[in-house]
């Protein structure tokens, strides 16, 4: 039994003021409960086929990866990569199931687009047998650790489309992400496509809500380890910066190479900024509303706040930002964010 983050752990745990030597321990961490695979899944059937155009290259941190022709037996294990595959037609026979949704393994922005569930491959230790037995000719892992021996040992199952340059630390974006899947996939022209459209959503939600240009912002988490904060270069941050936004300046003036710094209680008033987003992780949005600190933070004070459910979708889909997870987003969370500040 494995238990997983809501967002992944850093392959490499910043030093300085970002985070403190407890911080090794959070980097496994903000746990919610599940399993890393489900040996009663069932898969193994060859994804449809999607004709596509080869030889495909992708560059990635590893070097160029080749692939010769279409693929038939796609694994995907970087977080998001499954539901980018499906996105652009392709139903991986195995997959990661990094938020423990059961089932297909994916939100319900990606429900109903498995014909077969895949088999259910573990998310931080990826089981290599498992992944062999599948007899994969594709595996996609964009949005991971960039470990190289993690990488090194997947190449030798099959051709691996891993981490793009500097996208260590699972700071892989959704547009990164979905052009590196669509070119392994011989899909370039439907990923722009799909990008093309994101962007142009990303536009219209812009026009319909200036207020959100230039107002402050902090992205944050309570965990058992305590509150946390995300910086620039994270999945949160950089989709809020797209909508106008600007991160909390004293979030980022930490320092480190992480995707969030972690804030001390003493610091729990620097979350402040025009508004506030919370997420509970291996805790509950009830612990987060209560906490004494948290409640004397002025945008709390004035209701400038949004505090997810533990595991809801809202949470989920903004935590995942991948290409389906962002649509569902800008659809379903944004009123949430325009109504707070509004208060």
């Amino acid at each position: 039994m494995l238990k997983r983050s809501i967002f992944p752990p850093r392959a490499t745990i910043p030093v300085g003021p970002r985070t403190a030597v407890a911080s090794v321990a959070a980097s496994l961490f903000l746990l919610v409960t599940g399993c890393s695979s489900d040996s009663g899944d069932t898969g193994g059937e060859a994804a449809p086929a999607v004709e596509g155009s080869f030889p495909a290259k992708v560059t990635t941190k590893f070097g160029d990866i080749t692939v010769e022709k279409q693929p038939k037996r796609v694994v995907a294990l970087g977080w998001g990569d499954a539901e980018t595959a499906l996105a652009l037609g392709v139903q991986p026979v195995g997959a990661s199931d990094w938020l423990g949704f059961g089932g297909d393994g994916v939100g319900p922005w990606a429900k109903g687009k498995y014909d077969k569930s895949p088999k259910k491959i573990g998310t931080l230790e990826p089981e290599y047998e498992r992944i062999a037995a599948l007899q994969p000719d594709l595996i996609l892992d964009t949005k991971a650790s960039g470990d190289q021996k993690r990488y090194d040992t997947l190449s030798k199952i099959a051709p691996t489309v891993g981490v793009p340059k500097g996208g260590d630390q699972y700071l892989t974006d959704w547009q990164k992400q979905t052009e590196m899947v669509a070119d392994a996939l011989g899909l370039h022209d439907k990923g722009q496509t799909l990008i093309a459209d994101t962007k142009a959503k990303f536009a219209s939600t812009v026009k319909a809500h200036p207020e959100f240009k230039d107002k402050t912002v902090t992205s944050g988490s309570l965990s058992g380890e305590g509150f946390n904060a995300y910086v620039q270069g994270s999945g949160r941050v950089d989709f809020l910066e797209r909508l106008g936004f600007k991160n909390n300046p004293w979030v980022e003036k930490q320092g480190g190479n992480g995707f969030f710094i972690s804030v001390a209680r003493e610091n729990v008033n620097k979350l402040d900024a025009d508004l506030l987003i919370m997420e509970p992780i291996g805790s509950s949005a009830d612990d987060i509303k209560n906490d004494a600190l948290y409640k004397q933070v002025p945008a709390v004070k004035a209701g400038h706040d949004v505090v997810f459910g533990l595991k809801s979708a809202s949470a989920n889909a903004y935590a995942t930002d991948s290409i389906l997870s962002v649509n569902y987003t800008l659809d379903k969370v944004i009123p949430e964010f325009a109504a707070a500040l509004k208060k």
